[in-house]
This record gives structure tokens, C-alpha cells and sequence, in this order.
């Protein structure tokens, strides 16, 4: 028997962001045109990258998701109607430098005024996932990069998000734990199966993480690209060595440039 498609959790239509200049007016010629129109949707579950060269609107798009940009035409649609719960995941950490590892993860749940040991057994829970095991108590001085990213996913993670957002969370990371984080995050991934949708600027990143590819144009960024990602999971770092990575990688560097 043929598998009903999963209806989308979030769908994009003809969704353009325009930023105004001093006029405020967005449709002023001097106004900003960053990102659109641009139509696609996300199923439950799905791990889509967004690709592009800088100052495609890549990042607008996220932030349009999240609701903290508005959208100048065009909408934004989830299933149920309403916004669902949003996790968001920056390039910088942005830990509190004065909150432990534990703390800085509960922070969410603590706005929420959860219960305080609610809150800390969610966060344990997360340490774990991610890997933070004996540094609980650790304040941001004393962590590596990689391990302050572990600690902003586990916060955007802690009160259970329908959609998470990355917006090239590895970016400031030096390659050899950027590439540790991909398989960090693909394992997350795998456990959680949360509905992530990333900006990278690495093709590589993006095959060894995502089940499709968005490749958007230059500004004002549209899609140009929707890659369909066949390698099987889970994955591992030696696939990508594969010809088939090789030439999935060729197909997404040719529609960059």
C-alpha cells in the first residue's frame, strides 16, 4: 500500500522580505529588497540546509520564520494555523557569562516559569544528549567553541521545539570541530528527530547533514535549487569520500555559481 505524504509543517508562499531606508517606506526605490519571492515547504521531521552565496537572504528567511522579521508579501503557514514552537540557534552562542552550563540551558524554561526542578531535570536530560557530561556546573569562560555551541543547542532544544532553526551555527568554528559538530549534530538529529531547517555556507556541511538542499540566488535571494539528499542514514564521516557525495556536491556548487 502506497504511504500517504506527510502533510508540511511549515509552507512558504511567494514569501518576500523587503527592508525599508530612511523613508520607512519598503517599496521606495531605495528601499532593500534582501530575500523572495520564495516558495517551498517542510514536512515533520525533515532536515533541510539553505544554501547560497552571502547576501542571498538566507539569514532573513530564518529570522522570517521565527516571526522576527515580518514578511513584506507573501506568507507563512504552519500546521494547526498557529506558530508553533520555535528553537533558534545562532552563529555566536550567546551563553550569559555569568550562568553555569546548566543554567544558561534552563533559561528558557525558567521565562516559561516552570518549576525549578522540572527545569534542571530537562537540562540534565540535554547535557547528556549533547554531550556535556561533567561540566554542569562550568561557566562559558571556561568552554571551547564547540562546547558553547553544544550548550546554546541543548537551550534551544530544552523546551521541546516543533521546528529548530540554525543559522550557520558552526561558522566561527575551526574545521576540524566544525567537522566533529556535523556528526555531533546529525547523532542529536537521529535521537530527537526534530524538523530542523539550517543556513550553511558549506556545501559539504549540508550533504552530510540534511535530507534536501535549498539553493538560493543571489540577492534578492530565490530558489534556485531543491536537492533531494539519498544517502543513507545514519552518516558517517567516510561517505564523504563516496562519488556519490562527489557529485551531489558538483550539482550544488554548479547552481551556487
Amino acid at each position: 500500500m502506497t504511504r500517504k505524504p506527510a502533510s508540511p509543517v511549515v509552507s512558504v508562499q511567494n514569501l518576500s522580505v523587503l527592508f525599508a531606508d530612511g523613508s520607512n517606506d519598503a517599496s521606495s526605490p531605495g528601499g532593500f529588497h534582501a530575500l523572495g519571492p520564495v516558495t517551498f515547504s517542510v514536512c515533520p521531521r525533515e532536515f533541510v540546509c539553505v544554501l547560497g552565496p552571502s547576501g542571498s537572504g538566507k539569514s532573513t528567511l530564518l529570522r522570517a520564520l521565527a516571526g522576527l522579521v515580518p514578511p513584506t508579501s507573501g506568507e507563512i503557514t504552519f500546521s494547526g494555523g498557529e506558530r508553533p514552537r520555535i528553537g533558534f540557534v545562532f552563529q555566536q552562542a550567546n551563553l550569559m557569562p555569568w550562568r553555569s552550563v546548566l543554567e544558561n540551558i534552563t533559561l528558557p524554561l525558567e521565562i516559561e516559569n516552570q518549576p525549578v526542578h522540572i527545569a534542571r531535570q530537562h537540562a540534565l536530560e540535554l547535557v547528556e544528549l549533547v554531550g556535556l557530561q561533567g561540566f554542569e556546573h562550568s561557566l562559558p569562560r571556561d568552554l571551547s567553541g564547540g562546547m558553547a555551541q553544544r550548550v546554546a543547542l541543548a537551550r534551544a532544544l530544552v523546551h521541546d521545539p516543533d521546528i529548530l532553526l540554525l543559522d550557520e551555527p558552526f561558522g566561527s568554528l575551526d574545521a576540524l570541530t566544525r567537522e566533529r559538530m556535523w556528526t555531533e549534530l546529525s547523532r542529536i538529529w537521529q535521537v530527537r528527530q526534530k524538523t530542523v531547517i539550517m543556513v550553511t555556507h558549506s556545501i559539504s556541511e549540508a550533504l552530510f547533514l540534511a535530507d534536501r538542499v535549498l539553493v538560493l540566488t543571489a540577492r534578492p535571494g530565490r530558489v534556485k535549487m531543491d536537492l533531494k539528499v539519498d544517502l543513507p542514514r545514519p552518516r558517517e564521516d567516510e561517505m564523504r569520500y563516496t562519488l556519490h557525495f562527489g557529485r551531489l556536491a558538483r550539482r550544488l556548487k554548479e547552481a551556487i555559481e
